[in-house]
Order: structure tokens, then C-alpha cells, then sequence
């Protein structure tokens, strides 16, 4: 393994492609992050407060889903298993971790402090991908579209948190 290689676009006709490890290792994160975010419907359940919290447990549950489906969809895309490509899956995969760390706070108060950081944290891991990508020929007005959208996506969910009151019905309508 090489500290900086470029990635490559892999072949869409590529039959019976193994994960990796390190895929293996970021689904086994995002199981930990859904297992997280589902104790606290759990949580609610128990309480007899189970139709308050299910809209946040799918608010939740999405957003895991989410960053797990885009980092899917991105390594099954382009191939690189560099020092760099690591640092940046391990990056989002801090960030989904932040991100679960807060459920059964989001859960009981919320407030998406917690998760507005890990969502962060998780988003540039993402940006990051796709610029590399961006190097890939063929590929640089995709990636960069993608990586902006990204980018103007996170800043309005920024702006949203930071101009609404916490728990407000902003964050579930």
C-alpha cells in the first residue's frame, strides 16, 4: 500500500467483486450506528412514548443510511487503497460514530448538537472522496458536481439547526 495513488474508476461490468475490509469494517460502524439510534426507539417504546419518537427515529435512521449508502455507491465506483482513502473513510466513519454517540440524546431532548457535529464530520470525509475523484479523467464534472452538492446540502443543514431553536418542528416536518 502506497501512500498516495491515484483512484480509478472501476469497471461497471466487473463481476463478483469482494469487499474490501475496510468496507466491511465502515458497514459494521454504520450496524453500530443504527443499533444505537434503534435503542433509543427502543428507549421511547418502553416509555409508552413510541409515536413521539418514531419521526425521529427515521429522521435518524435515514441519515445513517444515508452517509452508509453514499460511501457505498462511491466505493463501488472508484478503487483506491491508499493512506489517504483510508484516512478520509475513517474520517466518516468518526463522524458516523459522533453521529450515533448522540441518538439517545437527540432522542430525549432534541437537540441535534451531536449529530449536526458527527453529520459534519461525516459530510467532509465525503467531499474529500469526491474531489479525489475528481482527478479520475472522464469523471471531474461529476465528481465536482457531487462534492459541491454535498457541500451546499451541509450548509443549509447548518444554517437550518443554527437558525431554529433545537427540537423545533424545523428538523421533522
Amino acid at each position: 500500500m502506497s501512500k498516495l495513488t491515484p483512484l480509478t474508476a472501476r469497471d461497471p461490468d466487473e463481476h463478483h467483486r469482494a469487499a474490501t475490509t475496510l468496507e466491511l469494517f465502515f458497514d459494521l460502524i454504520s450496524v453500530i450506528a443504527i443499533a444505537a439510534v434503534t435503542v433509543g426507539l427502543h428507549h421511547a417504546i418502553a416509555e409508552g412514548h413510541g409515536i413521539e419518537a418514531l419521526p425521529r427515529f427515521v429522521f435518524l435512521f435515514l441519515a445513517i443510511w444515508w452517509a452508509w449508502m453514499n460511501f457505498t455507491w462511491f466505493a463501488s465506483a472508484f478503487d483506491s487503497d491508499d493512506t489517504l482513502y483510508r484516512l478520509l473513510v475513517m474520517v466518516i466513519m468518526g463522524g458516523a460514530l459522533i453521529f450515533a454517540g448522540g441518538a439517545g440524546h437527540i432522542f430525549q431532548t432534541l437537540d441535534l448538537s451531536f449529530g449536526i457535529v458527527g453529520w459534519v464530520v461525516m459530510r467532509l470525509g465525503m467531499i474529500g472522496l469526491w474531489l479525489r475523484a475528481a482527478r479520475v479523467p472522464g469523471y471531474r464534472t461529476t465528481c465536482l458536481r457531487y462534492a459541491a452538492g454535498i457541500a451546499v446540502a451541509q450548509i443549509a443543514w447548518c444554517v437550518t439547526y443554527f437558525a431554529a431553536a433545537p427540537g423545533s418542528a424545523v428538523f421533522y416536518a
